[in-house]
């Protein structure tokens, strides 16, 4: 994006601009420059600047030099946010400028000027996606320049503003790390005292972090892919009438839950601009739904949409046969098996909006990613649902079955090279990117298919439990397994759907 007034023509009809919101105080430091947090945190915080009600902008760390660093530079921190999707059925496209990010400092070159932000009074706000790595705790000296891992990073910060208000708990923090980890910042939390302890730091600092910096559990939700196919750029910019090397498509649904106490509300106002941020004193609601019902029906229709021969989500969702299996696994099962308490109407309204984002026709999911770690995604996501519906039902979900038993075919590597495990579908070979990949190397080699179903479903260091003890699920599985290796996966899937009163519930 050129921003210089003589060489852009920007037509308010196709995006909305940033007006004069430049010279908004800094309210807000972020690690890290990555999509998702300009998708989410940042798209909100510029929303709420739009109507005037958070009135601050971001300091972004940057942890690595190189990539985006000189763009942000070039373009003044601007970019452009592009949704697109299915909003209630219907096609959604909207065009922001954002203006949200103030500067972007690097943490090797401008550790000193990071610091000297923490002698901002109105910057209150420590937000974070370094990936699940991330949140880790290394021995760290927070005297470096800079300290090595990203808790240090912040602990280093934290005892800056410490020593610059003079323990002053009126300029405490609030801090949102959004991994996607469970209880990410609680987690955080552990490891900054621990570091503190480490670093032998004063017990008025200990105090002051107790008391006055206030770490949030958070979730987010909204599929912000990486940079978008040069095609794809190419029409939008073409659209807009303006170059953008920091344009980013984000689908239309979003959500940043966060806990925290009315004094976090009120610190992090800009929650009162938008529905999809939500401040409550629990979120384990959200965090489930998400978890069962997007990440759950993604997990168990991942290998058996691969394997019919689907490379998208978008794509699996325009035929009828593989569009009715999601469908049905996620409201008739998923949704009625979730091991939390949630309303039925609560379940089956999260999941039509599930199937309006798998239907988004801008976003190319690939099938493929989503089955990387397969196995631990599995029991995480999927086995305390199938416990659960179990026990309420007391008979086999027959959806989670098969998609549990398209797993096993997928997982059935033929060949090894270098560590790195392969299956074939098609006469074409697909890495399988899973910490268990040669665990079932090893059993596809030497067992039947029902004697492997058997010994997986038995093994508690892969799930904890015995799942051969849920009566008829193991001979589910080998019956759908075995019909899986027969036939193709298609013909197998349409065999299984021709259940009307089943097929019939996908259309109600």
């Amino acid at each position: 994006m050129n921003t210089s007034q003589n060489q852009i023509n920007l037509s308010k009809g196709n995006v909305a601009l940033p007006e004069s919101l430049f010279n908004l105080p800094e309210k807000v430091l972020q690690f890290g420059t990555g999509v998702l947090l300009r998708g989410l945190p940042d798209y909100f915080i510029n929303k709420a600047n739009q109507q005037g009600i958070f009135n601050g902008r971001i300091v972004v760390v940057k942890s690595t030099d190189g990539g985006d660093a000189e763009a942000f530079d070039r373009q003044d921190n601007l970019y452009t946010i592009c949704e697109r999707g299915i909003q209630q059925g219907n096609v959604f496209e909207k065009n922001t400028i954002s203006s949200a990010i103030s500067r972007v400092l690097s943490a090797k070159t401008e550790w000193d000027a990071i610091l000297e932000c923490a002698k901002n009074p109105a910057l209150q706000i420590i937000t974070s996606n370094t990936t699940e790595v991330g949140i880790q705790l290394v021995q760290d000296d927070i005297k470096q320049s800079p300290p090595i891992s990203f808790p240090g990073k912040v602990l280093a910060f934290l005892y800056a503003r410490f020593k610059a208000f003079e323990g002053s708990k009126e300029h405490g923090m609030v801090i949102v790390p959004t991994e996607l980890i469970p209880d990410n910042g609680k987690k955080l939390e552990g490891i900054i005292f621990e570091l503190a302890h480490r670093n032998a730091l004063e017990s008025e600092f200990i105090d002051w972090l107790e008391s006055s910096v206030t770490f949030c559990n958070s979730l987010v939700d909204r599929i912000v892919p990486g940079k978008p196919s040069a095609a794809v750029k190419a029409n939008i910019e073409a659209e807009l009438g303006y170059k953008d090397d920091l344009l980013i498509v984000s689908e239309v649904y979003r959500l940043w839950a966060i806990e925290g106490n009315q004094k976090v509300k009120n610190i992090l106002s800009f929650h009162q601009a938008d529905e999809g941020v939500i401040i409550e004193p629990n979120i384990d609601l959200y965090r489930e739904l998400k978890l069962r019902l997007l990440n759950g029906t993604h997990t168990l229709s991942c290998g058996l949409a691969f394997l019919a021969g689907f490379k998208t989500v978008k794509e699996a969702m325009q035929d009828e046969v593989m569009s009715a299996f999601v469908n049905n696994l996620m409201l008739a099962e998923i949704g009625l098996g979730i091991p939390y308490k949630v309303d039925e109407k609560v379940a089956q309204r999260f999941g039509m909006q599930v199937i309006d984002r798998f239907r988004n026709p801008n976003l190319d999911h690939q099938w493929l990613s989503i089955t990387v770690q397969y196995t631990s995604k599995m029991k995480m996501r999927n086995i305390p649902t199938l416990l659960n519906y179990y026990k309420i039902y007391q008979c086999v979900p027959e959806y989670i079955a098969f998609g549990f038993a398209a797993y096993l075919l997928f997982m059935k590597a033929v060949k090894e090279e270098n560590g790195k495990y392969y299956g074939i579908h098609e006469d074409e070979y697909y890495q399988i990117q899973d910490d268990k990949a040669d665990y079932f190397f090893a059993k596809w080699a030497k067992l039947s298919s029902d004697e492997l179903v058997i010994s997986v479903l038995n093994d508690k260091n892969l799930w904890e439990t015995d799942l051969t003890n849920i009566a008829g699920f193991a001979e589910s599985v080998t019956a759908f397994l075995n019909q899986m290796i027969e036939k193709t996966m298609n013909t197998s899937l349409k065999t299984y759907l021709n259940k009307g009163e089943l097929v019939e519930y996908s259309k109600a």
